[in-house]
């Protein structure tokens, strides 16, 4: 495209494509814009997938998006889009990972823009446009798979069908996490060593903010040690205390009070990566000190903090 962009002097500042007379039928703009999708396709993708065009102002064109990522990224590519709105971008790729077998990840980021009251996407009870990227995301999905469904068994693909006659899209990944992004799970301190009083320091004995829960002291320490956010993680209970691991093994995490020693050999034996819990889950010095201990015993290379 070097020296085919110029700017036409009544295009009011938009650029445009220069094409020779010879070249007419190579570039051929209805053949582009069909390929590409135009912003009425784009109402039309949202009023398919969510029931109500007028839902955002400016959707991007699945098609556009998906040719763009299709010709610019790798199988295994993480795309980010800045400004993701109604997640065209995530529905694209999840559109080309189900075409071509692809293993793209996308990150959507977006301020939560309040929805204007009585515009058509707060009658339909959305609060903010991320609340439609978000169900954009879950209902593309959900179509996608059941268009890959359809098509198998309209094409009686046996390989793509289980013992019952129902078609395996399991390897077809559209999860996704909604992560908000906040300030620390810590408490400030605001006061310098001379101003603490014995009372002072009693008040301050759990440094965590009284409203983070389990989640957000985990993925605090996914941060913390660099850690993908999109690697799977599950629970369980460990003689009572809810337990917390991240990808088999890389991080064990408790963050209940007062945990018993059982679970604490428990975790131990697991021999994790790291291990993570927080300063209340102990009553005294020696308890924390023991902690350290059982692991030096039992999973020596294992990453113990305490927050």
């Amino acid at each position: 495209m070097l020296g085919r962009i110029y700017y036409p002097s009544n295009g009011n500042g938009v650029p445009a494509l220069k094409v020779f007379k010879d070249e007419e039928q190579e570039y051929n703009f209805d053949t582009i814009i069909d390929e590409m999708g135009t912003f009425t396709d784009a109402r039309g993708e949202i009023e398919t997938i969510l029931g109500n065009k007028e839902l955002f102002d400016t959707p991007k064109p699945g098609k556009m998006l998906k040719e763009f990522v299709r010709a610019t990224t790798l199988k295994d590519d993480i795309i980010l889009d800045f400004f993701s709105g109604s997640a065209t971008t995530a529905h694209a790729v999840m559109q080309l990972n189900a075409e071509d077998g692809g293993k793209r990840k996308f990150i959507m980021v977006q301020l939560p823009e309040v929805c204007a009251e009585g515009a058509e996407a707060a009658k339909a009870g959305y609060a903010n446009i991320c609340e439609i990227g978000k169900e954009r995301i879950r209902r593309a999905g959900d179509k996608i798979k059941a268009e890959i469904a359809g098509q198998a068994r309209n094409d009686g693909n046996v390989d793509a069908q289980n013992h019952d006659g129902n078609v395996d899209t399991q390897n077809l990944d559209i999860g996704f996490r909604v992560l908000k992004l906040d300030e620390t799970n810590m408490n400030d301190v605001y006061y310098a060593a001379s101003d603490y009083t014995q009372e002072l320091v009693l008040q301050m004995e759990n440094n965590i903010k009284p409203d983070r829960t389990d989640m957000d002291l985990l993925y605090g320490c996914l941060l913390d040690w660099g850690l993908p956010l999109s690697t799977p993680h599950t629970h369980e209970k460990i003689d009572g205390f809810t337990v917390h691991t991240y990808n088999e093994g890389d991080l064990i995490a408790c963050f209940e009070e007062r945990i018993s020693e059982k679970a604490i050999r428990e975790i131990a034996g697991r021999k994790p990566l790291r291990a993570v819990f927080r300063d209340s889950s102990f009553t005294s010095s020696p308890e924390k000190i023991n902690v350290f201990e059982i692991f030096k015993l039992l999973a020596p290379n294992t990453n113990v903090r305490v927050i």
